[in-house]
């Protein structure tokens, strides 16, 4: 690969970063005071408009149309991008990026039916609406996506929909108007065909949203975490989301974008918590010198740094990847990053909270949700050891045994 970045992507960066400088950093206190209450933030409306007329709109989304508001930037070049957009939580969302809408909007651009896109995805690339997948249940261990239990019926012209999801982010959103729902539709398929996907208005009777819930104790506010029923929930057979027994395919299409995104922006966060330390580390004394003076602070601040250039060139080269690629071809990228980035975030942030002491775990910064939030990834959209399952698959065998492998001694006949 080549490894510099397009020229593009670096005007769009320049750009990028002139308008969270300006417009979006200087409200994250303000933001941190909406959220601490439990409220929307009031100024996100005009953000979104303000970023909009930037032409800094739906920068994630390379497969748009010419009829679909956004930039059509490769991955490579939004890369960058996404990284500034991490050093925020809720950065994102100003510019129309944030997860999970991101990913149902691919898996609508790819899977969805003309009058799908008009009434599903046209709301979501306008920020007119929020969206969710359902896929995670209580009941069944979802790291095996073949376990999916809930069952979607068919009932003349439509399907009922029986189940329970749980860690659905976005699902608690009060904006939330749909959300795509993974289920059994023939239980007598093969085991990666009894699966569909099907587009549920969050306003059908029998969707329910059983509780609110956190993870490590932290509240997603951006995109709140809900668990669901589905009670007899009868939806028209029309909201079928690509041909029955694709579930399977639906959802690898949304999760190849939603597992890359998440590692970019975590390179930003990581960014900024090294950035954290050095700081901290330099204004603090303990027993005679800066703390940023210890061998210890310096080696875990130098670590740090290594760990994070090695993940942005895996990612990166991911992303590049996928532009020439594909999805279907560039799985083993995906999985290695999906592998090295929240370790990578855990360890920093693990760092950063001992230089920080009490302050790094109280709600004064953000390295106790950076913490949490690289724990999540490491089961979130595929856990661990599913990738290094992945990976281990696509490790090609020598064509050479040990016996008459040219690397070792010979041994004597």
């Amino acid at each position: 690969m080549d490894f510099d970045l397009p020229g593009r992507s670096e005007a769009w960066r320049e750009k990028l970063q002139g308008f969270f400088d300006a417009e979006v950093l200087p409200r994250h206190r303000a933001w941190l005071d909406h959220a601490a209450k439990g409220e929307a933030a009031p100024f996100m409306a005009d953000l979104q408009r303000k970023a909009r007329a930037a032409g800094l709109w739906n920068l994630g989304l390379p497969e748009l149309s010419d009829d679909e508001p956004g930039t059509r930037l490769s991955n490579l070049e939004y890369a960058p991008l996404a990284e500034i957009m991490g050093r925020l939580f809720w950065a994102p969302e100003v510019f129309n990026c944030q997860a999970p809408d991101v990913p149902n909007m691919i898996a609508l651009q790819n899977c969805a039916t003309s009058e799908q896109k008009a009434r599903w995805l046209q709301p979501l690339l306008e920020a007119k609406t929020r969206s969710a997948f359902g896929m995670t249940e209580p009941d069944v261990a979802s790291s095996d996506a073949t376990n999916i239990a809930t069952r979607m019926v068919r009932a003349g012209d439509d399907y009922v929909i029986n189940g329970r999801k749980w860690f659905i982010t976005g699902a608690a959103h009060p904006r939330c108007s749909f959300l795509i729902v993974m289920g059994v539709t023939d239980s007598g398929a093969d085991r990666t065909s009894r699966h569909s996907c099907i587009i549920v208005p969050m306003d059908t009777p029998g969707v329910r949203l059983v509780r609110r819930l956190r993870w490590m104790g932290c509240e997603d506010h951006v995109a709140p975490i809900g668990e669901l029923a589905f009670d007899n929930v009868r939806v028209p057979r029309a909201n079928l989301l690509g041909a029955e027994g694709e579930g399977f395919k639906v959802a690898q299409i949304r999760l190849g974008p939603a597992r890359i995104h998440h590692c970019m922006r975590s390179i930003g966060l990581c960014e900024l918590l090294i950035e954290l330390m050095m700081v901290r580390s330099s204004e603090r004394s303990a027993f005679g010198r800066t703390v940023i003076q210890y061998d210890t602070v310096q080696r875990w601040i130098a670590e740090s740094r290594v760990e994070l250039e090695q993940a942005r060139l895996l990612a990166y080269r991911c992303a590049w990847r996928l532009d020439h690629a594909g999805h279907q071809d560039a799985w083993r990228d995906v999985s290695l990053i999906k592998v090295a980035v929240p370790a990578m975030l855990q360890k920093i942030a693990d760092r950063a909270m001992q230089v920080f002491g009490a302050m790094g775990g109280s709600d004064d910064t953000p390295i106790h949700q950076a913490l949490a939030w690289g724990r999540l990834l490491r089961i979130g959209d595929g856990p661990d050891e599913v990738h290094l399952r992945q990976i281990f698959r696509m490790e090609p065998m020598p064509s050479w045994s040990i016996a008459t492998s040219p690397y070792l001694s010979a041994h004597p006949s």
